[in-house]
């Protein structure tokens, strides 16, 4: 394998190192665009609703930055219907971590591809299952720095991997994106995947 750059053949809308990651591992060299929208939700609105059209919109914004297909994406974890953001602080980050404690919950993804085929989107539920956290690891986590920033407040594949009990779904869109969806996504808008190369 040559250790020479390779030219970007995709934008990612998205400042998140996770989702740059992934799409690494499957060898999609991404050119990182971030992009700022409104991410609050609509009254009223499903959740599923709510994480397509963030993952739309982001890819519609990147689509104005760069000639090369875009890539928009967004997370939500879910519990009792109720979509968890991100911790506003220590006691806020506590609160959920117990309601996710000893239970399951569902984790959506939606991933939006724009580029010559149109707008092609994708959005997956996993089911996730935690084990029992008590107080002492709740604060333990939270003094890590890790939940701070993560949906839930909790990132599945940092520390809190030792909490879940199990999956049933996809564990890259727990992470961030779901890779098989993506990856045929993609396939449909011409980015070449590692598998798919001088063909």
């Amino acid at each position: 394998m040559s250790d020479s750059p390779t030219a970007a053949v995709l934008c990612l809308a998205s400042a998140s190192p996770r989702r740059r990651e992934l799409l690494s591992s499957i060898e999609v060299e991404v050119e990182v665009c971030p992009v700022d929208i409104d991410e609050t939700p609509i009254a009223g609105e499903a959740a599923d609703a709510y994480v397509a059209r963030l993952a739309r919109q982001k890819a519609l914004a990147g689509a104005g930055l760069t000639s090369l297909p875009v890539l928009g994406s967004d997370t939500a974890v879910v519990c009792d219907g109720v979509i968890l953001g991100k911790p506003r602080d220590q006691p806020h980050a506590a609160a959920m971590l117990r309601g996710l404690s000893g239970r399951a919950h569902q984790v959506l993804t939606a991933v939006a591809v724009s580029g010559p085929a149109g707008m092609l989107e994708a959005c997956v539920t996993t089911r996730v299952v935690m084990r029992d956290i008590d107080e002492h690891e709740i604060a333990a986590y939270w003094a890590t720095g890790e939940p701070a920033d993560k949906a839930g407040g909790y990132a599945i594949q940092g520390l809190a991997a030792i909490f879940i009990e199990r999956i049933e779904g996809s564990h890259s869109a727990v992470v961030g994106l779901p890779l098989f969806e993506t990856a045929r996504l993609l396939s449909r808008q011409g980015v070449p995947l590692w598998n798919r190369r001088g063909r």
